[in-house]
């Protein structure tokens, strides 16, 4: 029983976390405002409210984690930093339907990660959907060359290797690295406050952005981070899915940005790809964990 309601609370705290991740983009947009602005408005909030939240943990519990877990936490805390640069720049150069596209590449990047450094061969499974999602990454960044989107879509892979790189560094080290990501900002608010001191502060509607790194950032990172805890990988990895599904809705709805047919194409193969996937995931541990239980039975 107790088991079935960690998997229960699992499922909402990670639900919590991807709904409100979807609205992270439409925010940025809403605030209109230069990029590097955005960037030292959001990545400053994001380090203030983390720290407050780290410091009550503190005070209330000894159990609180690290914000830095020694030195893989630094190098994950880079990784996440340069993921907000990358990421903010794409949302300049590029639709907001080809960024939450390329960035669910990022399970491509995790798994070829894993295979070279973790030494975690993939299934034929596996391998077959990575050549389907290279497949649909290929058709959005190929209907980008020649409309100036060509470079916020390589931002957007870099984004997704980057948060690869930072959840295999994670796994491999086995540490707590909840708090590392919000900490990460620092990389990101030291270079936008350079860049700001310089071309000054350019933004029309400060309070949304503000919103988005107080409020947005932390609830959202500390609940798909927290999610692992109850529930299995897969099941994590479906919920990131609803910032690529609804994540263009809303821009559709607040701006009628509509994607092209070539976006629609490669974004569809990419979410029936991770979907189908994370299912198959899913039905090879129930089986592992049956032959389990008829090997060890209680």
């Amino acid at each position: 029983m107790s088991s079935h309601n960690d998997h229960q609370k699992g499922l909402l705290i990670t639900a919590i976390g991807g709904l409100t991740l979807t609205i992270d983009i439409p925010l940025i947009r809403l605030a209109d405002g230069g990029a590097w602005t955005i960037l030292l408005l959001r990545t400053g909030t994001t380090l203030v409210a983390a720290l407050i939240i780290w410091a009550v943990w503190r005070s209330l519990s000894r159990n609180a984690p690290q914000l830095i877990p020694g030195w893989s936490g630094l190098v994950v805390a880079i990784c996440y930093g340069l993921t907000s640069v990358t990421f903010i720049t794409s949302i300049y150069y590029t639709t907001t339907a080809n960024l939450v596209f390329i960035l669910a590449f990022n399970t491509v990047f995790a798994a070829l990660l894993s295979w070279l450094f973790l030494k975690e061969r993939p299934r034929l499974v596996t391998v077959v959907a990575m050549l389907a999602m290279i497949l649909g990454v290929a058709i959005i960044v190929g209907d980008s060359i020649g409309t100036g989107h060509l470079f916020g879509d390589l931002m957007a892979l870099c984004s997704a290797f980057f948060i690869a790189l930072a959840i295999t560094i994670s796994r491999a080290s086995g540490k707590d690295m909840g708090f590392t990501s919000l900490i990460g900002v620092i990389l990101p608010l030291a270079v936008a406050v350079f860049m700001v001191s310089g071309e000054g502060v350019q933004v029309n509607a400060p309070w949304w952005i503000i919103f988005n790194g107080a409020v947005i950032m932390p609830i959202s990172f500390f609940c798909l981070a927290n999610g692992p805890k109850y529930i299995s990988g897969p099941e994590v990895a479906m919920f990131y899915l609803l910032e690529t599904v609804l994540a263009p809705v809303w821009m559709w709805m607040i701006f009628a940005e509509s994607p092209s047919r070539n976006s629609l194409i490669g974004g569809a193969i990419l979410i029936v790809t991770l979907v189908a996937h994370s299912l198959w995931q899913l039905q090879e541990g129930r089986k592992r964990r049956a032959t389990l239980a008829v090997r060890h039975p209680a």
